[in-house]
């Protein structure tokens, strides 16, 4: 028989936890690091600059608007998806263009805006759609992207697909702060679905690789849960 979930899933304040919430806050300026990318990208080769930057920097242009009302002291998830006659909207770069580097991340904030809108179905999906780039600023969005599919999946109460999304996130950025976020996550959902060895093992694995983390101390605190 099936051990009874006694540990209720994170809500979806929750899953917006600090680091989640840092990147929220600095979604533009990841708008125009990847923007000075494709730039680099361009000037290699310069007969796609014609085409391509345009249209990379109108995207940017448009993707500040959808993330100015994302990022605001009160953010309106629904209006920085849909956009109104003040500015465009996530989905309206996603739209016109997808291709670009912004259309891209433009999925990712989509993503985001559903799930917290209460939106599962649409927040899977556009999670999904988001492609994971290279470099340092990437890493660390490819890993929230994972964890917040992570999170849908914890939403649906499909726990065995969430720790594995955990476990990708843990390996697209390993450092101190993300890392043990989704380990602890990991040892959550593994909890939930009564997989206590599993659990048990993601918690201890939090306490021994990144002692000096936040979630060190919540972990082992989750350590006396399991049994």
């Amino acid at each position: 028989m099936a051990k009874k979930n006694v540990a209720e899933p994170e809500t979806l304040g929750e899953a917006m936890n600090k680091t989640e919430l840092f990147l929220q806050n600095n979604g533009r300026k990841l708008a125009w690091i990847f923007l000075a990318l494709l730039v680099v990208a361009a000037a290699v080769w310069g007969y796609r600059a014609l085409i391509t930057l345009p249209r990379a920097e109108k995207a940017a242009e448009m993707i500040a608007q959808a993330q100015a009302r994302f990022d605001g002291q009160t953010p309106d998830f629904e209006l920085a998806l849909e956009g109104d006659a003040n500015g465009a909207g996530f989905l309206e770069v996603i739209d016109r263009y997808g291709s670009t580097p912004s259309g891209n991340l433009a999925r990712h904030y989509a993503g985001i805006c559903y799930l917290r809108t209460g939106d599962l179905e649409n927040a899977a999906k556009y999670l999904a759609q988001y492609s994971p780039v290279k470099g340092i600023p990437g890493a660390i969005v490819n890993a929230q992207n994972l964890g917040l599919q992570g999170d849908v999946a914890v939403e649906r109460q499909d726990y065995a697909r969430a720790v594995k999304l955990y476990e990708k996130a843990v390996k697209a950025a390993d450092n101190n702060l993300t890392a043990p976020m989704y380990l602890r996550k990991a040892g959550l959902a593994a909890r939930a679905a009564g997989n206590a060895a599993q659990a048990t093992a993601f918690f201890e694995q939090v306490l021994t690789e990144y002692p000096a983390s936040m979630d060190a101390r919540e972990a082992e605190k989750l350590l006396g849960t399991v049994n």
